[in-house]
């Protein structure tokens, strides 16, 4: 049997990575990334708790399975919106300010 303070320690690395992906990186992707390592991690203790010796109730693995389903569905709409912002800007930078006017860009010096 493996001791539980393995796991935990997995667990307080991943959601270290995590908090550090989604404070210190610009790039949007990146930051949902550390989103999924902090909700694995999340899912990792839940596991662990569910699975030690003399466990009332075993609701750790059954919240996990939710706590999946829900980032499957996070991760569905943020994709979908870093989509349409790449689309509009160019680019997927968090920190530049986004342009959210319905108004065409006017056209360049040459362009009629």
């Amino acid at each position: 049997m493996i001791h539980l303070s393995l796991p935990a320690a997995l667990a307080a690395l991943l959601a270290g990575l995590g908090v550090y992906g989604v404070l210190a990186r610009r790039n949007a992707v990146l930051v949902l990334i550390g989103v999924e390592l902090i909700l694995n991690a999340a899912n990792l203790l839940l596991v662990t708790a569910g699975s030690r010796p003399g466990a009332p109730l075993s609701a750790g693995p059954v919240i996990t399975l939710f706590v999946i389903t829900i980032a499957a569905a996070e991760i569905t709409v943020a994709l979908a919106i870093i989509l349409v912002m790449f689309r509009r800007t160019g680019h997927i930078d968090l920190t530049a300010v986004p342009d959210l006017s319905d108004e065409p860009e006017p056209a360049g010096e040459g362009a009629p």
